[in-house]
């Protein structure tokens, strides 16, 4: 059963050099106040892995401006000019990852599979490495399953068990990410009590949620 806490708890909870899951899509659905916890307490040489990495002036983008990110996995990068440029100059190591695939790689790891075929990236620079398979007559590649030490989740109400709602587009990859790290840590717009949510509302069930934060 997850636990509430205060923001003075997450201290020493998430390290450096350990790899972080952010949900959200260019900063839509993405836990802006966890994110300030990653810079008030100077965790650095995360690896990220997210849809994008945001923007330069924006709360999620300055991860990479700070540079507390020695490499990321993301959708695209274009967003924020900083990653471009410190991948340029060898400063960050990024990996990308066409959407459809880095979303099912995360749902895989939450639900113990093993990997999966698609032919998105076929005769691609993404093939690079990969097992190929050829399934009636049309060539795929194995993806394998993408986890994390720790991620962090934006909710739109969370119960004190754990149970969250997340509120149109912001439902983006955090469900998903919610059910592929060993750590869950959840950042909500309101926590209510046991037995407040309609059962049928709900979206992350608590037992994949270890913390959410009560930021009041």
């Amino acid at each position: 059963m997850s636990k509430v806490i205060k923001r003075k708890d997450l201290k020493g909870k998430i390290k450096d050099n350990q790899s972080i899951m952010v949900g959200g899509f260019l900063e839509c659905g993405t836990p802006e106040r966890l994110i300030d916890v990653l810079l008030e307490d100077s965790i650095r040489d995360i690896t990220l892995i997210a849809n994008d990495t945001g923007f330069t002036d924006k709360k999620f983008g300055s991860l990479i401006v700070q540079k507390r990110v020695k490499k990321v996995i993301a959708s695209h990068i274009g967003t924020n000019r900083e990653t471009g440029r410190q991948m340029n100059e060898g400063e960050i190591e990024v990996e990308l990852v066409p959407q459809g695939t880095l979303a099912e790689r995360i749902r895989s790891y939450g639900a113990g599979l093993g990997g999966f075929y698609t032919p998105t990236g076929v005769g691609t620079v993404v093939e690079e490495g990969k097992e190929k398979k050829v399934i009636n007559g049309r060539e795929y590649i194995l993806e394998k399953p993408l986890g994390a030490d720790v991620a962090l989740i934006k909710a739109w109400k969370a119960d004190e068990a754990g149970n969250l709602i997340y509120r149109y587009s912001a439902r983006n990859f955090n469900p998903l990410m919610a059910m592929a790290a060993d750590l869950v840590i959840v950042e909500t717009e309101e926590i209510v009590p046991i037995g407040s949510l309609d059962p049928n509302e709900i979206m992350t069930p608590g037992i994949f949620v270890d913390y959410i934060v009560d930021f009041s």
